[in-house]
């Protein structure tokens, strides 16, 4: 998608605008700052001791009530105001070459698979080659096998393998005692395991017994979203300064579809292998890298459409799979409106504001001719992280929003380099964006999660520190290959 830029007079007049309208508020409050000063010089020139007299006639009562009132609405806001919260760091695992699922692997084992006929075999290479799916994605080892294995133990040694790698990279990288994590919040969609996947990682890194540890499951590949939002809300009835690990993965082989309905094969050529691990405090550290600003969630699941397009259940044959509606792109594109309302008028300047108000307004009177205006959102935020939920998805995002290729390129180059991983995925893109220098102090960051219920949720983050070390992220070994174009089919 190509956006042709305006002419060079129309942005001048955009400039001016914006200017006009964003510091409208402070043209307004420099009047009485004004007559403030005006009457303090006038107060300097009667002299120290005429004030004093002045004051002496000014009943006691008074002068405590103008000292003590303001003082104490100062500290109550203060005292009631939530506490900042901040990404110390964060690390996303990089599966081993072993685990590569070529184009061609991937159709091999579709062809060889009994249950695939040939409608189904030409189905999903199809929609592979459309997917926007690189050649170098990721599969775990079960999947490699035929007839691929899909059991418990299986997604158990999946599980493992992403979490502690990806968990085990964090703590190295921060120096961070695992002792000294106060709370604990994991995700993971499809597969709910007993004992769970927070128990999993105390087990494994000997966590503290007043540990806070909660999972968050079934919410779709927006959960590592929601999960950020519930590690905030616990570290903010926690002691000040407590640090939170978050894990965000999804289980793929236990979530194996082994029938022939196509809107249920279709997860099994979208989703790869993936997981991150994150730190948050509220404690701002020197090594701090970023502060959230701003969780934003919307959840249509009231309609039945959106309530179905993305469920678990039994085909006619009784075989267990992920269904997809077609319904989906739609779906997501409904919510998504509505988160946008709610964030943009959080995060937008003064001047777009406005012309959407203008712009509604002229809608209301003169009907359906008037186009309402699509706010600039580049004007808000510097970066962006669309889930990579598929080619489809990031491009009609795109399109609502107005974005330029520029804007969601580390979505598409995520999904083409490790495919839809979920819950994950907006961690691939912040590591990308990072990864090519792109993040500087005082950049925002706006990722954007959809998931199954239907849910799109926003985290708007704040660059505080420097860009993350490239060599060691997920992207080390690649990072200089991308960009790549695109195309109907990606090698």
């Amino acid at each position: 998608m190509i956006m042709s830029s305006p002419p060079p007079q129309v942005e001048h007049l955009k400039t001016v605008y914006r200017l006009v309208v964003n510091n409208f508020l402070a043209v307004v409050v420099a009047v009485p700052a004004t007559v403030a000063t005006v009457v303090l010089l006038r107060a300097a020139q009667i002299g120290p001791g005429e004030i004093l007299s002045r004051l002496g006639a000014v009943r006691h009562v008074h002068l405590f009530l103008a000292a003590f009132v303001p003082s104490a609405v100062v500290a109550l806001h203060l005292m009631r105001r939530p506490r900042s919260v901040y990404l110390v760091d964060y690390a996303c695992f990089r599966p081993p070459p072993s685990c590569r699922l070529p184009f061609a692997t991937f159709a091999e084992h579709c062809r060889l698979t009994p249950y695939i006929d040939d409608g189904g075999f030409r189905f999903l290479t199809r929609m592979l080659e459309r997917s926007g799916l690189g050649d170098r994605t990721y599969a775990p080892h079960s999947a490699l096998y035929l007839p691929q294995r899909s059991g418990l133990e299986e997604a158990r040694g999946e599980a493992e393998e992403v979490v502690f790698v990806a968990v085990g990279d964090l703590l190295a990288r921060t120096r961070f005692r695992p002792e000294a994590i106060d709370i604990l919040v994991t995700n993971c969609s499809a597969f709910n395991p007993t004992p769970s996947f927070a128990d999993m990682v105390v087990n494994r890194f000997k966590l503290r017994v007043d540990i806070r540890a909660v999972h968050v499951s079934g919410m779709g590949c927006s959960a590592g979203l929601i999960a950020v939002e519930v590690a905030r809300n616990l570290l903010q009835a926690a002691p000040r300064g407590a640090h939170a690990l978050l894990v965000s993965t999804e289980t793929t082989s236990f979530c194996h579809y082994a029938g022939t309905s196509r809107s249920m094969l279709l997860p099994s050529a979208l989703f790869r292998m993936g997981g991150a691990a994150a730190l948050l405090s509220t404690s701002r550290s020197t090594t701090s890298r970023f502060r959230l600003l701003h969780v934003v969630r919307t959840l249509t699941a009231a309609e039945d459409k959106a309530y179905r397009c993305a469920f678990h259940q039994e085909d006619d044959d009784g075989t267990l799979g992920v269904n997809l509606s077609k319904d989906l792109v739609a779906v997501a594109g409904h919510t998504l409106k509505a988160n946008i309302a709610t964030i943009g008028s959080r995060v937008l300047p003064a001047s777009e504001k406005l012309l959407f108000a203008l712009s509604f307004i002229a809608r209301k009177v003169a009907g359906t001719k008037v186009k309402l205006y699509v706010p600039n959102f580049r004007t808000a935020f510097e970066h962006f992280c669309i889930h990579a939920g598929g080619r489809a998805v990031i491009d009609a995002v795109q399109s609502s929003l107005g974005l330029a290729d520029e804007d969601v390129e580390p979505s598409r180059m995520t999904l083409h380099r490790f495919g839809n991983t979920s819950s994950s995925s907006v961690w691939y893109e912040l590591a990308y964006i990072e990864a090519k220098g792109r993040a500087r102090k005082g950049d925002r960051v706006w990722m954007i999660g959809f998931g199954s219920g239907f849910k799109c949720n926003s985290l708007v983050w704040e660059c505080i520190g420097s860009c993350g070390d490239a060599s060691t992220g997920p992207w080390a070994d690649s990072i200089h290959q991308y960009p790549v174009p695109i195309t109907a089919k990606t090698a």
